[in-house]
């Protein structure tokens, strides 16, 4: 690996980390609870970003979904839910650590529903499966993984939920050097290598996406995580 790559792979790395004790620190804080707005949730957590980190940059804006509304992705905009005592949470945050983005996302039970935990626990080991079939195929493609991950959704009994199943992580605003372009992610219409250069060269980084849901049950679960960083 040269140089810049090992650099930008450890800032990389370096911002999920930061991430990750976030996380940790809302589950050991209570912050997930019954009673209390998506919109209550997501102020506490950006609080409580600010005092860890002085963070008030985003990259993408900030998700906390419950009950029905964890059918929808990310592009949706669902009407603001209370939390139900034992309901089915997910959050999608991207903070900016000292201009590398961070893009994790996580699944949380509340109360003791066997499917609701199955849900949270197939989607980990779905991306867990993800990261192993992208790490055996060097030239495998954005269409190849996003409709792997489709069939994965089947075979744990869930539908895929999303439009992708990931895209392009980077330097702080990565959309402006990368365009919105559907080569940008993990979509069924991105026949290119996800190895493949981008526009100036450089190598890309990736987040990859499990987003499963029932639309009977009218639950979903959700976890993100960085695909090509050791």
């Amino acid at each position: 690996m040269n140089q810049s790559l090992e650099k930008r792979h450890q800032a990389l790395r370096g911002a999920e980390t930061k991430a990750e004790f976030l996380f940790t620190t809302i589950e050991e804080k209570g912050i997930i609870r019954g009673g209390v707005t998506e919109k209550d949730i997501n102020k506490e957590i950006y609080e409580l970003a600010f005092q860890l980190f002085g963070i008030k940059k985003y990259w993408h804006k900030r998700i906390v979904r419950a009950g029905s509304n964890t059918l929808f992705p990310y592009r949706e905009n669902p009407p603001n839910l209370t939390v139900a005592p034992e309901d089915i949470v997910f959050l999608d945050f991207g903070p900016i650590f000292e201009d590398w983005e961070a893009d994790l996302g996580r699944t949380y039970v509340l109360g003791n529903d066997p499917v609701k935990q199955k849900l949270r626990d197939d989607i980990e080991k779905a991306w867990d499966e993800g990261k192993a079939y992208f790490l055996s195929k060097p030239d495998i493609t954005s269409s190849e993984l996003f409709f792997y991950m489709c069939e994965l959704a089947k075979a744990y009994g869930w539908e895929y939920g999303g439009p992708h199943a990931g895209h392009l992580i980077g330097e702080f605003p990565h959309e402006k050097i990368q365009g919105d372009d559907i080569v940008n992610y993990i979509h069924p219409d991105n026949h290119k290598p996800m190895s493949e250069s981008d526009h100036n060269g450089h190598p890309r980084d990736w987040i990859l996406e499990v987003h499963f849901i029932d639309r009977e049950r009218e639950i979903g679960g959700f976890v993100e995580k960085l695909l090509t960083v050791e």
